[in-house]
């Protein structure tokens, strides 16, 4: 469960860092053009603001922790090309951890089974020999 609640939040993650990724670069494309851009975010769930950013050498990432920082714009792209591969790689190998753990659940299921497949024939031999051995008497 825990590998599958990280898998989700990678999931959910991986979308965010390509969106701060393409608004970097759009404000590093508008820089220096005297045209400003304008932006629609979230304030709270479900309220909206919207910003006109002018010029701007530098821009504040989320880092985690009610922790903000500020880059300058080259700075937070490679930061932020950073964490897109690290958590690309890290989504990598939960996947591989979690078909590990399907693989081994499905054998221990199947070895369970023939463990009990095994004793009701046990039984059965049992069973018909101590039949066999009554009829005898």
């Amino acid at each position: 469960m825990k590998l599958l609640a990280q898998q989700r939040d990678l999931q959910a993650k991986i979308p965010d860092i390509d969106k701060c990724l393409d608004v970097v670069a759009t404000l590093q494309a508008k820089k220096g053009t005297g045209e400003a851009f304008i932006a629609d975010f979230e304030v709270s769930e479900g309220i909206y603001s919207r910003a006109r950013i002018q010029d701007n050498d530098s821009v504040c990432l989320w880092l985690g922790a009610n922790v903000m920082l500020e880059y300058s714009c080259e700075e937070a792209t490679s930061l932020l090309k950073k964490n897109l591969e690290n958590a690309k790689a890290s989504l990598e190998v939960l996947i591989a951890d979690l078909q590990f753990l399907r693989d081994q659940v499905t054998i221990t299921q199947v070895t369970i089974a023939r463990v009990y497949n095994w004793d009701v024939h046990q039984r059965q031999i049992r069973q018909t020999a101590t039949s066999s051995a009554t009829k005898d008497s």
